[in-house]
């Protein structure tokens, strides 16, 4: 897999703060394409559908492809464009972000409102977790029993993750590793294992990884 990664959410999720006594609600999640934005949309716009305003955007494609937003009545360029912005800046695509208000009475002027959908936005990335989604491979591998030792013990110092193992005539397990990661991770158990393991490359997606930001 040659493609390069991609910054995107991790999982859906909200944070809220109050400005002047309006409630504000973030809500972040992943979408891969429009339809699913828009599915998240208006779930988020049933369930406050007695919010003041839903404003929203979404960016799908990993080279922005698609940008949209919504200032859902808010004065034009308040409320849609400075979420957008937060997320241009994080540098998040296959997203969505919800920013609800609830009026509270008092008036925040345009600079203000700016500040609070750009605060709430960054809020709800934040509780998304922002991602970076690597090129990421799942082998399949087949060892004899007493190879198993030195492969536990290599897997400890590589860049790969144990997802399954299965104990039957011979020790078969499967790692995922990113496919940056693919050569050294194959070299060093072959090392280990003098040449005696079969590899078997089974899928090819892009995944989250721990070093990720």
């Amino acid at each position: 897999m040659s493609l390069k990664g991609y910054k995107t959410v991790l999982r859906e999720a909200r944070d809220e703060v109050v400005i002047n006594k309006s409630r504000f609600i973030g809500h972040a999640a992943p979408v891969s394409s429009t339809e699913e934005a828009l599915r998240f949309l208006a779930r988020i716009h049933e369930e406050h559908r007695d919010a003041t305003h839903n404003c929203y955007a979404y960016i799908i494609g990993r080279n922005a492809g698609i940008m949209r937003y919504s200032d859902d009545g808010e004065p034009s360029g308040t409320a849609g464009m400075p979420i957008i912005e937060v997320m241009k800046a994080r540098g998040v695509v296959d997203c969505a972000v919800v920013v609800t208000r609830y009026f509270g009475g008092i008036l925040l002027g345009a600079g203000g409102l700016v500040r609070a959908y750009s605060h709430t936005c960054a809020l709800a990335l934040d509780a998304a977790r922002v991602c970076q989604m690597h090129p990421t491979e799942r082998w399949l591998f087949e060892v004899a029993y007493p190879l198993w030792d030195r492969v536990q013990h290599a897997l400890k110092s590589l860049p790969a993750r144990l997802v399954g193992t299965d104990f039957a005539a011979a020790v078969s397990f499967e790692l995922d590793m990113k496919a940056a990661d693919t050569e050294r991770v194959l070299a060093e158990l072959t090392r280990v294992t003098d040449g005696r393991i079969e590899a078997l490359l089974e899928e090819e997606r892009f995944a989250p990884w721990e070093d990720a930001t």
